[in-house]
């Protein structure tokens, strides 16, 4: 039990969560781990995971500005939601696909949960953005209607509009000489109706709003106040400008959601690049698959734009109430107001990194691996600076590299400098990272052009493990270092998801990861590794039997242990497993972000088996395996969730962590996540979600007591006992954290 909190704070019972019946065999050997009633839906678990996130903006304990960026992102994890699993399901339906998930639901049952969740859902998104604005009020921050401002103000912002706004529109007719236009992917655009005066006949016209880093914010700022209207607005009462000597009827908002899932024309490797292109283009030109409208909306013209789309106006059209596309708060929850935001974070360098100015491999040959934890410790003198030193290092000979998602900048600076400098340098860009794929090709030439090797990977699979590998010539001999990461090489993200990595130079994994960009940038991968798990072919079996051994050990010493921290659990097969373990009476603690299909304490199925999630200021995104293994503890960090994709259709690389110091780091992580009484929500075996609340309201969560110790750490590094320090350390909030993990 929790020693200083109480389990009942909020419970998400989500009605894409489904309520289902526990089994109730008498005999554990009778269950049938293949029922479908054993496992949770992925997209609606998912959805679940979205309400938890939009809990953080009705959540009075985050600051004001802070609940409003909680709300854009939800609205922006929905639409990304539409585009791939709905997009995704749609596809299947229009195949005539029948064919039911290992939760037991057909693609068309699966669709109308989704659609009946997320109706739901938006009613609580209008609920909490009305409370929000309210008290942006009380602050003198407001969004403002226009009609409602005074004339002197209306005046200038037609001004503005005239002058910075207006000669960028264009007005499309929809008459029989003018088609209905084409609609792109969640823009907005105003729905014009209008006749000339004393006129009997109708006109109708769409006009884009163009919200744009080139144009326009959505929010357009009321002089020097902090109020704003919206850009939308704005042109809906000066739209009279662009229809001269016609009279305005309406003008309504409407937004379309396109499918993100395009099934490629080509498929083979040398035309792989030319593929993704085509790709990105029919994704332009995508089947929509989501309208939103704006609350009020003449049902004729509401009707008109569904058939003109080819949706069905009950299934695919949702009413949006208020302010549409809330994505865009995000320019609302960035002013400049600190005492309505978290104190700004900087990370902290790694302390034995802080202050040895040597050369990284140096540090890394003499002192061992490095666990890096970011956003706690800083990319830049870590990831940054092992990149950097290699490119300069005249004894590195070669460098390899996997990019998934990059911001550029440092990452590519580094492997062109490397390359100028004479280094074998060889990069894998993986083409198909959704939503980066423009990205990706541009960066693809830029290093080509500089005479760096890239390669696309391997045909069928997307190459998602987070790697640097490079061959340096220590004294005699040739070393190999390596960075292994559980986050993408992207400086932007380092500093919002929570992620890990090792430096190191191990002999085994170094000859590993040899043959593993052996692999990658030539043909046959090895039957097997010394020590890292790859997917496809190794990481899951490989998995699954260190599960099965701890079946095999709890029932001869009782003493099994798995943990597992992820951003999702769907696989079947893992999640079999797990319900192999916890029958078997194996403690399964699983620390999962969002979807999961694990039922935790279900009887006679998963007694001891609990499912928990930490939402906080940072995206929780590292992944670690844990495995007692009767004293002999094994812990793993990669790239790689428990997700089908992920281990079967990915390149994915964990790597074991060794080291005993580097093995206390990853023990402080879990067991502070698992004891968090403040960022954290308990599954029960519904599928529904309880947040945790500490009794005493100044305990911090995970992610905060975390950032505690990356800077406590630092200040022991600058008097050189670090170690010491990391020991005693860890060995204190271990004895703060005794007892109150709940079991």
């Amino acid at each position: 039990m929790m020693s200083k909190a109480k389990m009942q704070h909020a419970t998400e019972d989500v009605a894409a969560t489904p309520v289902l019946e526990e089994p109730t065999p008498s005999v554990a050997k009778t269950i049938d781990l293949d029922d479908p009633a054993l496992y949770l839906n992925r997209e609606l678990t998912w959805l679940a995971f979205n309400r938890r996130v939009l809990r953080e903006a009705e959540d009075t304990r985050n600051p004001l500005l802070e609940r409003v960026k909680f709300l854009a992102i939800v609205s922006n994890n929905l639409d990304e939601f539409y585009m791939k699993r709905i997009g995704g399901i749609k596809q299947e339906i229009a195949a005539g696909l029948h064919s039911l998930s290992v939760d037991g639901r057909t693609p068309l049952q699966q669709l109308k949960e989704c659609q009946a969740a997320v109706r739901a859902f938006q009613l609580d998104q209008r609920r909490i953005q009305d409370a929000l604005m309210s008290e942006l009020a009380t602050h003198e921050i407001r969004i403002r209607r226009y009609a409602e401002l005074s004339e002197a103000v209306r005046a200038r912002l037609r001004e503005h509009f005239c002058a910075n706004i207006f000669p960028m529109l264009t007005p499309l007719a929809m008459d029989p000489a003018h088609p209905f236009p084409f609609i792109s992917n969640l823009t907005l655009n105003l729905l014009v109706t209008m006749r000339y005066p004393d006129g009997a006949e109708i006109y109708m016209a769409r006009v884009k709003v163009p919200v744009s880093k080139d144009v326009s914010k959505r929010l357009i700022q009321i002089d020097d106040t902090q109020s704003f209207v919206t850009l939308e607005d704005l042109m809906a009462n000066n739209v009279d400008m662009l229809f001269p000597g016609m009279e305005i009827l309406s003008c309504a908002l409407f937004r379309v959601t396109r499918n993100a899932i395009v099934a490629p024309g080509v498929d083979t490797a040398t035309d792989l690049l030319q593929m993704i292109e085509t790709e990105l283009r029919e994704r332009h030109f995508a089947p929509i698959v989501r309208l939103e409208v704006q609350a009020g909306m003449d049902p004729v013209h509401r009707g008109m734009l569904a058939a003109e789309l080819a949706l069905n106006e009950e299934e695919d059209v949702f009413e949006v109430e208020g302010m549409m596309a809330l994505r865009d708060l995000f320019e609302l929850a960035s002013i400049d107001v600190p005492e309505l935001r978290d104190e700004p974070h900087r990370a902290v360098d790694h302390p034995l990194l802080a202050h040895d100015r040597r050369n990284i491999f140096h540090i890394i040959r003499e002192n061992g691996p490095l666990l890096l934890q970011h956003p706690y410790q800083a990319f830049s003198s870590t990831v940054e600076r092992f990149l950097r030193t290699a490119a300069e290092d005249p004894k590195v000979l070669a460098i390899k590299m996997t990019l998934y998602r990059t911001s550029g900048g440092p990452i590519l600076d580094s492997l062109i400098q490397a390359a100028r400098n004479g280094k074998q340098v060889a990069v894998l860009v993986e083409l198909k990272a959704r939503f980066d794929e423009a990205a990706n090709i541009g960066w693809a030439r830029r290093l080509e052009a500089e005479g760096i090797h890239v390669n696309y990977g391997v045909i069928g699979l997307k190459t998602h493990s987070k790697l640097i590998f490079v061959i340096r010539r220590d004294y005699s001999q040739l070393r190999r270092y390596y960075h292994i990461g559980t986050g993408n090489y992207h400086s932007g993200t380092a500093k919002l998801y929570t992620d890990l990595g090792m430096l190191g130079c191990d002999p085994d994994i170094g000859q590993d990861l040899t043959e593993l960009f052996n692999y990658l940038t030539g043909y046959s991968p090895p039957p097997s590794y010394r020590k890292i798990l790859s997917a496809p072919y190794t990481l899951k079996p490989g998995i699954i039997a260190k599960i099965d051994r701890e079946i095999a050990r709890h029932k001869s010493h009782g003493d099994g242990l798995i943990q597992m921290k992820m951003n999702a659990l769907e696989d079947p097969d893992i999640t079999r497993a797990l319900y192999r373990a916890t029958q078997a009476g194996v403690q399964v603690d699983l620390i999962v972000r969002d979807t999961c299909r694990f039922r935790p304490g279900l009887p006679g199925i998963s007694e001891t088996g609990r499912v928990m999630s930490i939402v906080g200021r940072f995206l929780e995104h590292a992944r670690i395996l844990y495995f007692r293994n009767g004293g002999a503890e094994e812990y793993y960090i990669g790239s790689a969730d428990m997700m089908g994709r992920n281990l079967e259709a990915r390149v994915e690389v964990h790597a074991p962590v060794e080291n005993q110091g580097l093995r206390q780091e990853l023990r402080l992580i879990l067991d502070v996540q698992l004891a968090d009484t403040r960022s954290a929500w308990d599954m029960d075996a519904n599928g529904n979600y309880t947040q945790r609340t500490p009794e005493d309201a100044s305990v911090k969560g995970a992610q905060a007591t975390l950032i505690g110790v990356a800077e406590q750490r630092l200040a022991a590094a600058g008097s050189h006992k670090e170690k010491k320090v990391r020991s005693s350390l860890l060995s204190h909030f271990h004895g703060r954290l005794r007892g109150q993990t709940p079991r």
